[in-house]
Formats: structure tokens, C-alpha cells, sequence
């Protein structure tokens, strides 16, 4: 187990995480000002968290989960820091536990779909936060179906004109 279940639990605001540290913003929450509820960020939290958790029982593997979706539990946890898919998929992989495959709301190539697209509107806002968010989104969609071109060509235009998502300031550095 590469540490103990820390994020959102009041006391502690960090987690040692596969070499990674995750540490929670003061008020719990990343992308606090973008344009999104509260019930739209729990959604999109607990679908990246069972797309995590289902790659990672197709797998079948008791190690570490893979580092792209280290990114994906990541921002669902910034999203949603009380997620319970995110908290419990998240715990079951420290333990070394293979998580259950579960039915999600959408297979992943229409998952990325609704990615980019919500991903495009955000980054027409003009906050930070929006264009951060809407940036990891896009970037998440092209990682969750390479095959959609739109996706793809999307991510590779952002990291062209805006450079590579900056990872360690969701994740944080190893």
C-alpha cells in the first residue's frame, strides 16, 4: 500500500499514492469557480472513477494502477473530493484489492465524446479555471478513446498553443 487514505478526510489534506502525493486544495475542491454544479461535477467524478476502476479490472492486476489513471481518479477526487466511487475505487487499489467491474453510465468512446464536448465549452469561458478544466478534459477524452480524432486532434491543438497539461498540480509530483 503506497499510503493511507487522507483526501477529504478532514484531518489530513495529502496522500502518498503510488510515489504520487495528491494533496486536496484548502477548501477540498479544484476548479472551484468554474461553471458547473455541484450534482455535474459528482456525475462526471463518479463516471471517471468507474472508468478508472473497470480499466482496472479488465486488467486484472493487484499493482499499481497505471499512471493515466492515476490522472483520471485525480480529477475526480478534484472534482468531488467525497466521491464514493472515487474514495472506495481509490482505497480498493492502495489495498491491492482488484476493483469489481461495474455497469457506468456510458461505454467509454461515448464518455469521451461528452468529455471533449463539455471540455470545448469550458474553455470558450474566459476564467482560468474554466480553460484549466475544460483543457484536462479534453486531454482525458483523447486518453479514453484515442480513436476519436476530433479528441485527439483537440488535445494535440491544446498542447501546441497552451503547452502539456500540467499534471503535478492535480496529482502533485512524485
Amino acid at each position: 500500500m503506497a499510503g493511507t487514505m487522507l483526501v477529504a478526510m478532514g484531518a489530513a489534506t495529502a496522500q502518498e499514492w503510488m510515489g504520487y502525493k495528491i494533496e486536496a486544495p484548502k477548501d477540498g475542491v479544484m476548479w472551484k469557480d468554474v461553471d458547473m454544479l455541484d450534482s455535474e461535477r459528482e456525475e462526471y467524478a463518479t463516471n471517471l472513477a468507474t472508468y478508472a476502476a473497470n480499466r482496472e479490472a479488465a486488467s486484472g492486476k493487484k499493482a499499481a494502477l497505471a499512471p493515466e489513471l492515476r490522472r483520471v481518479i485525480a480529477v475526480a477526487l478534484r472534482l468531488s473530493p467525497r466521491n464514493r466511487k472515487a474514495l472506495v475505487t481509490l482505497f480498493q487499489i492502495n489495498k491491492g484489492v482488484v476493483p469489481e467491474k461495474t455497469e457506468g453510465d456510458y461505454s467509454p468512446q461515448v464518455f469521451a465524446r461528452l468529455l471533449l464536448a463539455r471540455g470545448q465549452s469550458l474553455e470558450k469561458q474566459t476564467s482560468p479555471e474554466n480553460q484549466s478544466l475544460g483543457r484536462v478534459f479534453i486531454e482525458l477524452a483523447a486518453q479514453i478513446d484515442p480513436k476519436n480524432e476530433d479528441a485527439v486532434y483537440a488535445s494535440e491543438v491544446n498542447r501546441l498553443d497552451h503547452g502539456a497539461v500540467d499534471w503535478s498540480a492535480v496529482i502533485g509530483k512524485p
